[in-house]
């Protein structure tokens, strides 16, 4: 099984990586396979609306959005995880996910969904909910722990003081690794969920 992970950070080794070296430990253990990237740095633009994805199945910017969107149809799992800023996640993760979900089109449906947020104190739930909001659009169950998925930590290195943080992140590893494994054991046992052919309707008569 294989789990991709998405760094929002634009820092390589900062407190969002902290939190992701943690789950990475479990998966390991569990014997799923990741594969990690860094997107936070990266010169991201957002979606242009121009619809060529809808011939194609692939973005007209082909840059890393691509080439994360092959190894994403092949996983069974995403994480998605950022640092916070101004109650919003980094925006070229934003950026990168708008374009991500928009133009691959894949059937995404019980490929697990996981997302992560660093903060030095406040606005993590905010940027929570917005992060899901990816996952709930695509029928992808969402993972929990025993805790919101959040990790504190503002100067570089200081979420590894954060204990309660980083057991979170790992009771998330788990939970992840068990969810896709009893999905794929579902799907054996008695296949995917019955899918209807999507209905589009706007508010304008």
């Amino acid at each position: 099984m294989k789990v991709v992970i998405i760094n929002g950070s634009p820092r390589k080794d900062g407190n969002t990586s902290i939190a992701i070296e943690e789950m990475e430990k479990v998966f390991k253990e569990n014997g799923i396979e990741y594969e990690t990237y860094l997107v936070g740095n990266k010169n991201i633009r957002g979606c242009i609306g121009c619809g060529s994805c809808r011939r194609s199945g692939r973005c007209a910017f082909n840059d890393i959005v691509n080439e994360v969107a092959i190894s994403f149809e092949k996983a069974d799992g995403l994480v998605v995880a950022t640092p916070v800023y101004y109650a919003s996640p980094n925006g070229t993760l934003v950026a990168f996910l708008d374009r991500l979900f928009f133009s691959s089109k894949f059937d995404k449906t019980m490929k697990v969904g996981a997302s992560v947020v660093c903060a030095r104190r406040g606005g993590l739930s905010a940027t929570f909910d917005m992060l899901n909001k990816y996952f709930t659009i695509s029928q992808m169950p969402i993972v929990s722990s025993n805790y919101w998925n959040s990790i504190h930590g503002g100067a570089a290195g200081e979420a590894v003081a954060d204990e309660e943080g980083r057991q979170t992140m790992r009771i998330l590893a788990e939970n992840m690794a068990f969810l896709m494994k009893s999905i794929e054991l579902g799907k054996k046992e008695i296949g995917m969920p019955r899918q209807e052919q999507k209905l589009f309707t706007n508010f304008i008569r």
